[in-house]
C-alpha cells in the first residue's frame, strides 16, 4: 500500500509530521510493503483560503491513502472523491504514524472531524483560519480536482 504523509520537513521516516494537509511543506510517499520512500515538495501549501487543491501534487502518482493529523471539508471530499481514503493519526513523525498504521490503530476521518475554521484538529489540537477561509472550507466543491483529474 502507498501512503501519502503531510510532513514538516524533507527528513524521510523522521519527519515530523504538518499538522493540516493543506498547508505541509512537503508530501511524503511511503509504500508500506517495500519500505521505499519519496519526498515531493508540496508546490499547493501556500494558496488562497479555501482554495486547497489537495491531491494536484499526487498527480501522476499512485496513493491508496492520505495519513494525517488535520484536513479541511473540501480537501477530505475532494480526496474521498478521488477514491483516496484519509485516516487520522495522533503521531508526531512518519515513521510513528507507520508504526499506527501496521498496528492497526488508524481510523477513517469523518467530515464532522474535518477543519471548517478556529477549531480543533481530530485530536483536540487547537488551529485558527481567517473567517473568509472558514466559510471557503465549508462550502462544498464547485467540482475540483477530480474534474480536471478526468479530463
Amino acid at each position: 500500500m502507498r501512503l501519502c504523509l503531510p510532513t514538516a520537513d524533507s527528513a524521510g521516516l523522521p519527519a515530523r509530521l504538518s499538522p493540516h494537509f493543506g498547508s505541509a511543506p512537503y508530501l511524503t510517499l511511503v509504500d508500506t510493503d517495500s519500505g521505499r520512500t519519496e519526498v515531493l515538495a508540496n508546490d499547493h501549501s501556500l494558496h488562497a483560503p479555501g482554495r486547497c487543491e489537495p491531491a494536484k501534487g499526487l498527480y501522476g502518482r499512485s496513493v491508496d491513502a492520505v495519513v494525517c493529523r488535520g484536513l479541511g471539508r473540501r480537501a477530505l471530499a475532494h480526496l474521498n472523491w478521488d477514491g483516496i481514503p484519509v485516516l487520522v493519526t495522533d503521531a508526531d513523525t512518519v515513521s510513528a504514524a507507520l508504526d499506527a498504521f501496521h498496528a492497526g490503530a488508524l481510523r477513517a476521518l469523518t467530515e464532522e472531524e474535518a477543519c471548517g475554521g478556529g477549531h480543533g484538529d481530530a485530536h483536540g489540537r487547537r488551529h485558527e483560519h481567517s473567517s473568509e477561509q472558514a466559510q471557503s472550507e465549508a462550502k462544498p466543491s464547485s467540482g475540483g480536482i477530480h474534474e480536471r483529474r478526468n479530463s
